[in-house]
């Protein structure tokens, strides 16, 4: 059994995995920590240390104003870390009950709630998140709202198939025969199930929600200033990528890096959880395992 479980989780902490684990762990650190890793306020202006170099002050140097950039990257990531999390949050209360609902009853009510879906998935993502920031103003909370809503359709659609493949399994059947309510069937006995699979769907969407409340920001339509926030920043020192390149370039390394160790670590968890994706031994390993069973 111990063998077992220690080749099982060898497989998970594959190179990549634990690689990726290790720079999201490091970031989020130093985004929470950030007070202590620096004293500099990420708002305070310096008109005589404007646009200046790497130094021991200013790691990555000044902006316009004479503003630290290593300082309001780390505020900045608390900014996007958190607008991420709420859009995500939003999806979820309304995306999950709504996919469990539909899928679990069936008939008019999944028709109705899948065609309002169908709609609004019918449309691009941001370009439906523009029209609603359009509509109630520019801001970081109408930004995430608007994100939170257009994500829901999709959360939903996973959860109501998720739902289908569930309810005629047997332990359903057994829930029903004990008399248990649709609600306690639906909440305490379908959707624990269900949960691996829909917590793998939210991290990939809190990366998603990453670049999308960037792209918003980068457009002026998320966060306003002063706020630091990654996508702002990219938005405001994009003039400087010429005479300033670190400036401009390092919010969006950051952006990059994150997104991207978190789909390599998700795609780890899934691969993980899924066995169908996890990989074949070797045929060396296929061979000598033939022999055993041979000379058994």
């Amino acid at each position: 059994m111990g063998a077992s479980k220690k080749k099982s989780y060898g497989r998970f902490f594959t190179v990549p995995v634990v690689i990726s684990l290790s720079i999201l762990i490091f970031l989020l650190l130093c985004i929470i920590f950030a007070p202590f890793i620096t004293k500099t306020d990420p708002n305070a202006l310096d008109l005589l240390n404007v646009l200046k170099g790497p130094s021991k002050e200013h790691l990555l140097g000044t902006d316009k104003t004479g503003r630290d950039i290593f300082t309001r990257i780390l505020y900045g990531g608390r900014t996007s870390l958190l607008s991420a999390l709420g859009v995500v949050m939003i999806s979820v209360v309304i995306g999950i009950p709504t996919g469990l609902i539909s899928g679990y009853y069936g008939g008019k009510v999944d028709m109705i709630l899948m065609r309002i879906c169908d709609v609004v998935v019918s449309f691009p993502a941001l370009l439906l998140a523009f029209i609603f920031v359009a509509a109630f103003g520019r801001g970081l909370g109408n930004a995430v709202l608007a994100l939170g809503i257009v994500y829901v359709p999709m959360l939903a659609k996973l959860t109501r198939s998720l739902m289908l493949v569930e309810k005629n399994k047997t332990y359903v059947e057994a829930a029903y025969s004990i008399g248990y309510s649709d609600r306690k069937i639906i909440f305490h006995e379908i959707f624990p199930n269900c949960l691996p699979t829909i917590l793998v769907e939210l991290t990939l969407d809190l990366g998603y929600a990453i670049l999308d409340l960037a792209s918003m920001s980068f457009l002026g339509l998320g966060v306003q200033p002063p706020t630091s926030d990654w996508g702002y920043m990219l938005e405001e020192n994009r003039a400087f990528l010429t005479t300033s390149p670190l400036m401009a370039i390092s919010p969006g390394i950051v952006i990059i890096v994150f997104v991207v160790c978190l789909n390599v670590f998700v795609d780890g968890v899934e691969m993980y959880s899924d066995p169908s994706r996890r990989r074949m031994p070797s045929m060396k390993k296929l061979k000598k395992r033939m022999e055993l069973i041979e000379h058994a």
